[in-house]
């Protein structure tokens, strides 16, 4: 008996994998490095479906049909490096290797043109949903050459996530690195969109509103256009009591919330892209400080806040939703807009009302609001921006006074609001006529002659800011 495609690494989320695999109907071949957890997954769950157990790669290898499929479930960066090592020289031309793990998507740009001139496909597929979602239906972004997603596409749809409509939240995403390009976007807004649900709550319960409240308030916005996997989550985390204590689960747990890499990672791109995703960065620096105990101690007993008496408004919980609502639909936007500007850097032909579609259903951001981003990106007429689609203008328009509100709120009572201010900013930022950034362009122009252009005529110039403070074309300058 022959596999269709082998695991290798058998932690939680591949061994997830493997039985979502075997469940669908494929003969999967397993190996791991420690055999013990090979047989352990066997010992627990080897009547799911059709398993072949291997102990060494080359075993692994050996079962595998033509062309053989190995997906990798391991740490990202060297360990992902050491197992590509392994197989290639017991691969043969046309075989595909695939990286579902959380891998930087340069090293996948790297190890796919390695591969490449061996006549190998190396396929980097973003997988979102956790461990759940690799067991029963994740959201899959494949990356890679077409001709590996002909070969693969049809397994990968079949273990994917449906949408309501079933479609299957797998589709190609692009080549070489797009595919974990995109999931690292993806976690850029989960990021942003969790650091925006957590301020809600702050903000919440500075008015008084005690955690089991909120959950039944999380509960009715949940069913609205704030409809989500993670406001969802969000009021099953505030209904929690913890048995310990009996107090909420939220008041016993220490505000220091850790990160993995990709959020950062996402940041660090944008700032090589020059794509302003500033939501997703201040979420990025809220786990940072949230993780700095001892400052925030000595800041707790030294800086003053001189916070303001505010009389907060009866319609104050309506005002939050439409905020979370808008800054939420700003995270969206900027990943989006990040993506636009990665296709043009790297050659990609990221589809966005696709991603969007694969975003419905098994990853972490899944909510009502994608199927209106699909539609806005559908058709020949695509928005230079999401806020702009016609969907979104009047919606985020009529937040804006409550957005305003909340803000200006946070801000007298002292509560940090980083991801709701910084995502006002923004939409303010695209919408202001004039923006200061004349000011720096003089700026800079003076210390280093960079240059500026005007506003009332073609041309680059520079002011003699040493002379006579006269202006002279740029071209002079050279």
């Amino acid at each position: 008996m022959s596999a269709q495609i082998g695991v290798t690494g058998l932690a939680v989320m591949g061994a997830n994998l493997a039985r979502n695999l075997a469940r669908n109907g494929y003969t999967v071949a397993l190996h791991n490095r420690s055999v013990e957890k090979t047989d352990t997954l066997l010992a627990k769950h080897g009547d799911e479906g059709n398993f072949i157990r291997t102990e060494t790669l080359p075993e692994l290898v050996g079962s595998l049909e033509k062309p053989r499929r190995v997906l990798i479930m391991v740490k990202a960066g060297a360990p992902v490096d050491a197992v590509v090592d392994q197989l290639v020289p017991l691969l043969e031309e046309g075989d595909i290797v695939i990286d579902a793990g959380n891998s930087h998507y340069e090293d996948t740009r790297r190890r796919e043109a390695a591969l490449a001139e061996k006549g190998l496909h190396f396929v980097g597929v973003g997988v979102s949903g956790g461990e759940e979602g690799a067991l029963n239906g994740p959201s899959i972004m494949p990356g890679g050459s077409k001709e590996s997603y002909d070969a693969l596409g049809p397994l990968l749809e079949k273990i994917a996530a449906k949408a309501a409509d079933g479609t299957p939240c797998c589709a190609w995403i692009g080549t070489d690195g797009a595919g974990h390009f995109v999931k690292m976007v993806h976690n850029g807004i989960e990021y942003a969109d969790m650091q925006v649900i957590g301020e809600a709550y702050d903000l919440l319960r500075s008015a008084g509103i005690e955690p089991a409240e909120q959950a039944a308030i999380f509960d009715e916005w949940n069913k609205g256009e704030l409809s989500s996997f993670l406001i969802e989550i969000t009021a099953e985390v505030l209904r929690h009591v913890d048995a310990k204590t009996g107090k909420p689960f939220v008041d016993v747990v220490v505000d220091a919330a850790g990160q993995k890499g990709t959020g950062r990672w996402t940041v660090q791109s944008a700032l090589d892209l020059g794509s302003p995703v500033s939501g997703i960065a201040e979420s990025v620096f809220a786990r940072g400080i949230s993780s700095q105990a001892g400052q925030r101690a000595i800041a707790q007993e030294t800086l003053a806040g001189h916070e303001a008496e505010v009389s907060l408004p009866e319609n104050f919980v309506e005002d939050v939703r439409q905020a979370l609502y808008a800054s939420k639909l700003v995270s969206y936007a900027q990943g989006l807009d990040m993506l636009s500007s990665a296709a043009k850097e790297y050659g990609w032909d990221l589809k966005l009302d696709e991603i969007a579609s694969l975003w419905r259903a098994g990853c972490i951001i899944r909510a009502e609001l994608l199927k209106d981003i699909m539609e806005a990106y559908k058709g020949d007429e695509k928005p230079a921006n999401l806020l702009f689609a016609p969907a979104f203008v009047k919606s985020v328009g009529d937040a804006v006074p409550a957005w305003r509100r909340v803000v200006a709120t946070a801000v007298q009572l002292g509560i940090p609001v980083p991801v709701f201010s910084s995502s006002l900013a923004y939409y303010d930022g695209l919408r202001r006529k004039r923006l200061p950034a004349a000011v720096i362009q003089g700026q800079r122009d003076l210390f280093g002659a960079h240059t500026y252009q005007r506003v009332d005529g073609e041309g680059t110039f520079h002011t003699l800011w040493g002379e006579d403070h006269s202006e002279i074309s740029a071209v002079d300058t050279h």
